[in-house]
């Protein structure tokens, strides 16, 4: 991926990872456009800055992201890169019976927005130069959380479809994976300072530095993902589950 002189689109643009990358590239030398429910958080994410732009999108609705796609594309023609960033994690218990709601908006918002939205640019994309699509999925993809298994879920399900994606545009778009680990943003109830999860800033800063290696990796990991996504290949699953989820268990007690 070119590090600078893009048009890039990130949904879930107004806060946490997706407003610290957002503002990145931006610093970078790239156009940004940021995506989401909420304008204000937006606003907030691109004020004062010349060459940023804020556009409304719920991910949720099929008619809604298609509508989208089509104004993006008459106002931002040159867009070459898409961010799909926008996800949300609930705390959801499988040992019983239970309200679906949660686990049918999580798979909404973080399976089929970006499918949805990959769907209606990659017509566009795939006849711009130096273009790319960045899914977003999570260390969790590849070790389980217990207390959030569709949003686990719905990340695995992304990696998959990444690398279906990456054979099937190969030539034409690159196609790259960013998996964090567990970072300090609002995602969940006041992880914004969790003892032990990366800072948001250190976690942009890292990431950045990965995006600026030429050629651009595959997968964005920064070091401390490294040890989920591995985990399976090199034997070690059961043991880095446990100490995942009783690492979890604590942080979220205080």
């Amino acid at each position: 991926m070119n590090p600078t002189g893009n048009t890039i689109l990130i949904t879930g643009g107004g806060s946490g990872i997706g407003a610290a990358l957002a503002q990145r590239f931006h610093d970078a030398g790239n156009t940004v456009i940021v995506a989401g429910r909420r304008l204000a958080a937006l606003e907030d994410t691109v004020a004062g800055r010349a060459n940023m732009h804020a556009i409304e999108l719920d991910v949720d609705s099929a008619g809604g992201v298609a509508d989208f796609a089509r104004r993006l594309l008459a106002e931002h023609p040159a867009v070459n890169v898409l961010v799909n960033n926008a996800g949300i994690m609930r705390f959801e218990t499988l040992d019983q019976a239970r309200d679906l709601s949660d686990a049918e908006q999580t798979i909404a918002t973080n399976l089929l927005g970006p499918i949805r939205l990959i769907d209606g640019l990659v017509g566009h994309l795939s006849s711009q130069p130096g273009a790319a699509i960045v899914n977003v999925t999570s260390g969790l993809a590849f070790v389980p959380l217990v207390a959030t298994p569709t949003y686990n879920a719905t990340k695995a399900a992304m990696h998959s479809y990444t690398v279906s994606l990456r054979a099937a545009l190969r030539g034409r778009v690159e196609v790259i994976e960013l998996a964090p680990p567990a970072v300090q943003t609002g995602l969940t109830p006041g992880q914004e300072s969790r003892p032990g999860y990366q800072p948001l800033d250190a976690f942009a800063d890292e990431v950045m530095a990965l995006f600026a290696r030429q050629p651009t990796p595959a997968e964005i990991l920064v070091e401390r993902v490294r040890g989920l996504r591995f985990a399976e290949a090199e034997g070690r699953f059961d043991a880095t589950m446990a100490q995942l989820n009783d690492f979890a268990a604590k942080a979220r007690g205080g």
